[in-house]
């Protein structure tokens, strides 16, 4: 998935939604968002972080 798709996607959804990822302990909110800037013809990357607080 791009970030254009995931705007795209997100833009469908109501406004006033928590955004979670799951992982191998469950679900989390998510609580910030990384770039990695890749070379030599690696896709650049968007990192979706987890929240550090207690859910």
């Amino acid at each position: 998935m791009t970030v254009e798709q995931l705007i795209a996607a997100l833009r469908q959804l109501p406004p006033q939604a928590v955004v979670i990822i799951e992982g191998d302990a469950g679900y989390s909110l998510v609580g910030g968002i990384g770039f990695e800037q890749n070379g030599n013809g690696v896709p650049d990357e968007v990192i979706l972080q987890p929240s550090m607080e207690d859910d």
